[in-house]
């Protein structure tokens, strides 16, 4: 029986983990045995934990509860924390997701006692070293036994980095893999949409119509902590949303929350105030989130997961970054990058939802849980 610690820390690491997860109890429980590792990276009682009640994912074996701090502080205890539990008992390998602290601190840790590593979501660049999360992803790919890219875009990134043809050789001599397993988020969408619409009443209880509204998030601390970003963002989701006579619902980020009354000019901030269009809402649990995006006429949005199932769900999405790694959906003009800019944002909405927008099956065949798992048992048998 091969044995795999599966780790995760933030809210979208634990819906990855739910595709494998489903996967190892469906196909593989005579095979794998799963546990897994809560680093506490996100401990909201609304942005983590709900959602393993709401996946049906098994409950962590183990959880090291270490909160926030800075990036170092934060790494440092996880990684302390990981190696522990590694050296409490055997494992044949870690599962790791994205490009979270968490990733880099279960790569670090892994590595240092010769725990090979699976990766998922390899490969993805953004091409921004002042991002965190493209020093997590490389420095995890890096690192890797088997790199599991989902599109291939990855696949064309990791070959230009020599991935492809790399000398590397890891526990017992073996030498590194690299599978484009396809998107386990696409997995996802596919299993969850079909139980969203039993599961909760979101669009009802908000009064929203097919088609009707756009949906926006907005959390990532460049946006949220920089009061000029932040503003211009906000003055095209209102003006939006007053020009175009359209709610805008916008799912508040406890990040977000903290800083629209600090960072928002004030006369942007007393517009939000007075509008009813632009609808600020508690966080979203995850069949919420996704019949929100299935039910949008558009997706503005900073974050790359909700990026991906706007596609999965064909709502065009207006990206709030100046870079995806997502590329894909930008060259088949599903997505356009704004950044924070507010023309680049009111031309964006407007292109978007001036024209046929096409969907092509980008991400795999809703099996890429099956590859992945499927790859890790023969390579470790």
């Amino acid at each position: 029986m091969i044995k795999i610690l599966t780790i995760i820390g933030a809210r979208p690491q634990i819906i990855k983990a739910a595709a494998i997860s489903r996967a190892v109890k469906e196909k593989f429980a005579a095979v794998i045995e799963e546990k897994i590792l809560h680093t506490g990276q996100h401990y909201d009682q609304n942005m983590s934990q709900v959602f393993f009640d709401e996946l049906g994912i098994p409950h962590p074996d183990y959880n090291l509860g270490v909160g926030s701090g800075s990036h170092g502080e934060q790494t440092a205890k996880m990684i302390a924390g990981i190696e522990s539990v590694l050296s409490s008992e055997h494992f044949d390998g870690i599962l790791l997701y994205g490009d979270t602290n968490s990733t880099l601190a279960g790569a670090v840790a892994a590595s240092k006692i010769h725990v090979p590593i699976f990766h998922v979501e390899a490969g993805l660049r953004s091409n921004n070293m002042a991002m965190p999360e493209e020093i997590n992803r490389i420095v995890c790919d890096q690192l890797s036994s088997i790199l599991f890219p989902p599109t291939e875009t990855g696949m064309k990134n990791l070959e230009a980095e020599g991935f492809l043809s790399s000398k590397a050789k890891f526990k017992n001599g073996k030498s590194r893999l690299v599978v484009n397993s396809g998107d386990v988020m696409y997995d996802n969408s596919l299993y969850f949409s079909q139980l969203s619409p039993k599961r909760c009443d979101i669009i009802h209880t908000l009064k929203l119509e097919n088609n009707g509204y756009i949906l926006a998030t907005i959390h990532r601390d460049n946006n949220t902590d920089d009061s000029k970003r932040l503003t211009s963002i906000f003055r095209a989701l209102l003006d939006i949303a007053v020009q175009e006579q359209i709610d805008i619902v916008l799912p508040l980020h406890p990040r977000t929350k903290k800083f629209l009354p600090v960072n928002l000019e004030p006369a942007t901030y007393d517009r939000l105030q007075a509008t009813k269009r632009v609808r600020l809402v508690p966080p979203a649990s995850f069949f919420e989130i996704i019949e929100l995006e299935r039910n949008a006429r558009l997706v503005m949005t900073d974050s790359g997961g909700v990026q991906k199932e706007a596609f999965f769900f064909e709502r065009p999405c207006v990206i709030l970054r100046p870079e995806t790694e997502w590329v894909e959906i930008v060259e088949h003009g599903a997505g356009i990058i704004a950044d924070a800019d507010y023309d680049r944002i009111m031309n964006a909405y407007h292109h978007l939802t001036g024209k046929p927008v096409t969907f092509p099956r980008l991400f795999g065949d809703g099996k890429a849980a099956e590859h992945i798992l499927e790859t890790i048992a023969k390579y470790l048998t």
